[in-house]
C-alpha cells in the first residue's frame, strides 16, 4: 500500500534508522514524562483490543536500551491484554503528548511476568494505594513519531492550575505594585 500511494521510500528510510529499534535517552526521558499510554495487543486469532494504562509520570520505565516495563495496577478485572499476551506477544505502545502535540508508536513483543518481587517493587509508582501482582514487560522492535496535524492540543488539570496559579501570583505582585506606586502619588 506504501509503494502504491508513494510513501515506501520514506518509511524505508526510517525502518532503516538504527535508533528507531533503540531506545534513546531522548525516548527513554519523553516516555518518563507521560502519565497515560494506550497498549495493543490481539489474540492468537487476531482480535484486537486495545486497553489505557497511566499512573504517575515515570510509571513507563526504560529498563535499558530495547526494554520498556510498568507496574500492572487492578483494574476492571476482564483481563483481555493478559489473555491476549498468553497466546499473542506481538503488541504496541501508543504514547501522545497533547500539550505538545506529538505522539510515539512503538511495537514490539510484551510478556506478563509474575513473582518478580525485585522488578515490581521498582515498578510500583511512589505512594500507589493500588499494589499491582505482575509486569508487562516490552521488549522494543521499533518506534516511529507521528506528525501533530489533527492532535488536538489538551492540557492537564495539574498543567492549567499551575499556569493559573503562576498567573494569579503574577496579578497579586502588580496590584500590589500599581497600590505602592499609587500610595507615592498621594
Amino acid at each position: 500500500m506504501q509503494t502504491r500511494l508513494g510513501s515506501r521510500g520514506r518509511n524505508e528510510e526510517i525502518e532503516k534508522s538504527p535508533a528507531r529499534n533503540r531506545i534513546t535517552p531522548e525516548l527513554a526521558a519523553w516516555l518518563a514524562e507521560r502519565n497515560s499510554v494506550f497498549l495493543g495487543t490481539a489474540s492468537a486469532d487476531g482480535r484486537p483490543y486495545i486497553q489505557h494504562r497511566g499512573g504517575p509520570p515515570g510509571f513507563l520505565v526504560a529498563l535499558d536500551d530495547r526494554h520498556l516495563a510498568f507496574a500492572d495496577l487492578p483494574g476492571n478485572k476482564q483481563y483481555i491484554t493478559l489473555g491476549n499476551l498468553s497466546e499473542n506477544d506481538r503488541a504496541i505502545i501508543f504514547a501522545v503528548d497533547y500539550a505538545h502535540r506529538q505522539r510515539i508508536k512503538l511495537w514490539g513483543r510484551a510478556e506478563v511476568i509474575e513473582g518478580d518481587a525485585e522488578l515490581l517493587e521498582r515498578l510500583t509508582p511512589p505512594k500507589s494505594r493500588l499494589r499491582p501482582q505482575r509486569v508487562i514487560k516490552f521488549r522494543l522492535e521499533g518506534w516511529d513519531i507521528n506528525c501533530p496535524q489533527h492532535i488536538p492540543q489538551l492540557f492537564s488539570a495539574e498543567e492549567v492550575e499551575a499556569a493559573a496559579s503562576a498567573m494569579l501570583a503574577r496579578i497579586q505582585e502588580l496590584e500590589e505594585e500599581v497600590a505602592g506606586l499609587k500610595g507615592t502619588r498621594s
